[in-house]
């Protein structure tokens, strides 16, 4: 995994993990149970990431239902390292449940893509643009708007750590050219996104209108891919979000990943693009 310690989030994945092999295998809840002795209570805790899930239950578990024995072996040591305190702690009484699952996945993932047609990703924007955006759509109170800012801020360092996160975004123009705070703030806003697509772990690119149709009509949504476990999307509303755990709709929101690539513009194109938006600031 990486360097950010999140065990909720953790736990989650395992348990996520574990529900997918016990549906592969056919097995119920109380059939689980009498074939490891584990009660069913704790299963079904164990599924939900409710509480710790040790490697001896989860091998029981896995070699039950009939995995891989490399596969029993990297959901056991999967959950032998869901200790210590998550990264997002200090924010925690700002930030909503369902958005501490995303952040403390997303420290944990080896890999992101994420479609964005309105506004410019977390994880790209300066501290200026965030403050802008975070007091412009009224979501967090003035007088948390701040503290706010420094989470996103620091979430952003994902990019920078020893053992960065891989980022592919694609954003609409129409998210580069909402006009965000002052000249001033958009114009660092857009050097700060030149400099972060010269990063070896950072590609971005830029759809337009006149690029044609493309798979993310929908609106944004996120992809995570993880070393030591299966990869999840995720999508936002106005008050949560939805996680798509089934491998199947996975790939198809992957499916979805390679058209955007295919249809946007090439990172050397879109930084051009960004380039010719600074020069008109």
């Amino acid at each position: 995994m990486t360097t950010r310690s999140d065990p909720s989030a953790l736990r989650w994945l395992v348990g996520v993990e574990l529900t997918h092999y016990r549906k592969l295998s056919g097995l119920t809840l109380v059939q689980a149970s009498e074939g490891t002795g584990i009660t069913r209570a704790k299963v079904g805790h164990m599924e939900t990431g409710r509480y710790q899930q040790f490697p001896d239950d989860v091998t029981k578990l896995m070699t039950l239902y009939g995995a891989d024995r490399a596969d029993v072996e990297r959901l056991a040591s999967l959950s032998g390292s869901s200790e210590g305190r998550s990264w997002w702690a200090p924010w925690s009484h700002l930030v909503p449940d369902w958005f501490k699952t995303f952040v403390g996945l997303e420290g944990l993932a080896e890999a992101e893509f994420c479609f964005e047609p309105m506004v410019l990703p977390g994880l790209l924007q300066t501290e200026d643009y965030a403050q802008a955006i975070t007091e412009a759509t009224g979501f967090v109170r003035r007088d948390h708007s701040e503290r706010f800012v420094s989470f996103r801020v620091a979430r952003a360092k994902r990019l920078v750590e020893p053992e960065p996160l891989e980022l592919h975004a694609v954003i609409g123009e129409a998210a580069l050219r909402l006009e965000v705070g002052t000249p001033e703030v958009r114009r660092a806003q857009y050097e700060h996104l030149l400099t972060l697509a010269k990063r070896r772990n950072v590609t971005i690119q830029v759809i337009r209108p006149e690029d044609g149709p493309h798979a993310g009509t929908s609106g944004s949504f996120f992809v995570l891919d993880f070393a030591q476990a299966q990869s999840i999307a995720y999508a936002e509303r106005l008050d949560g979000a939805v996680y798509v755990q089934d491998q199947d709709d996975v790939r198809t929101y992957k499916m979805a990943v390679e058209n955007l690539r295919t249809v946007a513009l090439s990172a050397q194109q879109s930084s051009a693009l960004i380039e010719t938006l600074l020069d008109g600031n």
